[in-house]
């Protein structure tokens, strides 16, 4: 953003207005809402310059963001800075969003049963009327039977007595009851299970109260709330289940506090996680007269393996020999009108490609889809621009739809290749809102994954069947997104969705070292309309970008950290990297680059046992992961 203020600065007329005021100069608005700001340019005898013509920026585009009219729009909590450009000089007005009031109380039921003596937690989700989640500070909880059921302020329940009573939720106008059955416990004696014997650090252990009547038969019903001993180690509740991780080897306590008086406890020692891998170089297509994009490697018609990389600030594609990983043979180019080929992307039968286009000299951007008849000299098959002219930073190729995000209207156009001589738009997909950015689209057995910048990660049935959506005619399955923003790309493996954020500084120079940031989320996607993030995985000091998922192994592109590769196995929970998780990871730099020991890991694909990545300063890189067996 400080780039873009700074250029326009230069850019506009040579003599400045005097002053330049915004009104109002602070605004309060509430989320989804909008603010009209006003520019006013005054000359050095203090009359007001008629008709002055304005640039608007808003530095906190997660909070805001404002038209070229000067209308500003809500889109998350906080402060957010509005500048307005007038002849080069600047006014500034801060917007301050508020969250809306809570519209909705769901409680996930609306009847529960108690065992007497002991408690239960109400789970209850607070919505606005635009349906995003509000923290449930502002909730409050009572009993309409306090001596049969209590209820103390963060909803936990405890049975008291047999009988019935209600307890009532409140938030703001918003209300809603849960009915409450207090049961006899016939339990007279309890103990904890838990799922594995042995245990490493990051190794999630699933803990449970087994609880006997007088006559040995088990009893349930239990939902205690679990704590452990230390601080290298964290457990929360996941229903009935006490669900244990450790960051850090040692022994620890596991208590469940059951109810009154009725607490239980068991040590757990957890060993250290421990690897015996290194990543190998195995071969190298440098590409150092200026910066790489996103690669894809393949299996030519032609029985060869290829691989094609992208360019950013550059119009060539450049085309790799890689059957022999070991010595890559750079063997053409493909020249377009581009100021950026940000994504390539190979048809299934391989014999198309589709890479993107941004900042072409005519303005006409969109996609180019190649020919590789002869893998090793692609060539220009045809173009498509109509309905995607601002822009196309990536895509996904299913079948023979291009699913590309479009810079200009930041939604999904889906675009029939069946004639790749005669491309056309056969539907599109978007949020329904005036400003949005989508950055990364995925699809994978019938759902596609949209990763939507401030507006988080987007599921569509694109085929799946269970939201009624096509492949050209996508439907809403569920969207979660959080503070940080950034989302930049998704990758569903299993039961988890691996997204990750992408932080540039302000002001960056992509011919000097750049300071990356954002991490991996790790989304639960077992409910796919209600996701829910499980774990993270953040390497200090440097920033993620692309991933692949593969086995037990996650592949992730993290920039100045390099390639890196994680373990995946079982159950995830938690901070994954202070866990040691990582199985290993190499530098991506040498003395052929174009920034001196700055290595920039675009992402990672594997192909016939070897991991492929582009560097954004020295371009091609084969590595190999070498796993050993650990001895005792």
């Amino acid at each position: 953003m400080l780039l873009v203020l700074s250029f326009v600065l230069g850019a506009q007329q040579a003599v400045p207005p005097d002053t330049v005021l915004i009104d109002p100069p602070h605004a309060i608005v509430s989320v989804g809402e909008s603010q009209q700001f006003i520019v006013r340019a005054y000359d050095r005898n203090g009359a007001e310059i008629q008709d002055a013509e304005a640039s608007w920026f808003v530095q906190e585009e997660a909070i805001a963001s404002v038209d070229d009219t000067g209308v500003a729009t809500a889109h998350a909590p906080g402060i957010a800075q509005v500048v307005a450009v007038v002849g080069g000089k600047p006014a500034y007005a801060s917007l301050e969003v508020v969250q809306l009031a809570v519209h909705e109380l769901v409680p996930s039921a609306l009847s529960i049963v108690v065992l007497e003596g002991t408690t239960m937690p109400l789970k209850v989700v607070a919505r606005t009327v635009l349906g995003d989640m509000v923290p449930p500070a502002e909730m409050t909880f009572r009993s309409s039977r306090r001596r049969v059921a209590r209820v103390d302020n963060a909803g936990l329940v405890e049975g008291r007595a047999t009988g019935e009573a209600v307890i009532t939720i409140e938030a703001g106008s918003a209300k809603a009851e849960v009915a409450v059955i207090v049961a006899e416990n016939p339990a007279v004696r309890y103990q904890i299970a838990q799922n594995r014997v042995s245990v490493r650090t990051g190794d999630v252990v699933r803990f449970r109260v087994v609880a006997y009547d007088a006559n040995g038969a088990q009893v349930d019903g239990f939902y205690p709330q679990w704590s452990v001993s230390a601080p290298g180690a964290a457990i929360e509740s996941d229903g009935a289940d006490g669900v244990f991780v450790a960051e850090e080897e040692g022994a620890y306590t596991v208590a469940a506090a059951i109810g009154r008086g009725i607490t239980k406890s068991l040590s757990v020692g957890v060993d250290a996680r421990e690897y015996s891998a290194r990543i190998e170089k195995v071969g190298r297509g440098p590409i150092d007269t200026h910066h790489s994009g996103d690669t894809w490697v393949f299996e030519g018609v032609d029985g060869r393996d290829y691989a094609y990389i992208g360019t950013f600030m550059y119009d060539w594609m450049k085309v790799w020999d890689v059957s022999d990983p070991e010595n890559p043979v750079l063997t053409d180019s493909v020249q377009v009108d581009a100021r950026r080929i940000n994504d390539v992307k190979i048809h299934a039968s391989n014999r198309l490609a589709v890479i993107t286009r941004e900042g072409a000299s005519s303005r006409r951007n969109g996609i180019v889809i190649l020919d590789l008849s002869v893998p090793a000299h692609p060539t220009i098959l045809s173009e498509y621009t109509d309905s995607v002219t601002g822009g196309v930073h990536n895509v996904w190729i299913e079948n023979d739809l291009v699913y590309a995000c479009h810079n200009g209207t930041g939604e999904m156009h889906i675009i029939d290749i069946a004639d790749p001589e005669n491309p056309e738009e056969v539907g599109r997909w978007g949020l329904n809102k005036r400003s949005k950015t989508l950055h990364d689209v995925i699809v994978q057995d019938g759902y596609a994954y949209l990763s939507y910048w401030d507006d988080g990660v987007v599921t569509l049935d694109v085929g799946a069947g269970t939201h009624g959506g096509t492949p050209a005619a996508p439907a809403f399955v569920s969207r979660l997104s959080y503070p940080q923003g950034n989302t930049h790309v998704a990758w569903r493996h299993g039961r988890y969705l691996f997204v990750g954020d992408e932080i540039w500084p302000p002001g960056f120079d992509a011919d000097k070292p750049i300071d990356a940031t954002g991490y991996i989320h790790v989304l639960d996607m077992t409910d796919i309309d209600n996701p829910v993030e499980v774990a993270f995985y953040e390497v200090p000091g440097a920033g993620a970008h692309n991933v692949w998922a593969d086995g037990d192994r996650l592949y992730v592109g993290y920039y100045q950290g390099g390639l890196r590769v994680l373990d995946i196995s079982g159950e995830l929970r938690g901070d994954l990297y202070r866990q040691g998780r990582e199985v290993g990871h190499l530098l991506t730099t040498d003395d052929q680059t174009m920034v001196p020991g700055w290595p920039m890991a675009w992402g990672a694909q594997l192909h016939k046992g070897n991991i492929y990545t582009s560097d954004l300063n020295s371009g091609l890189w084969v590595l190999r992961l070498v796993e050993e067996l650990l001895l005792p």
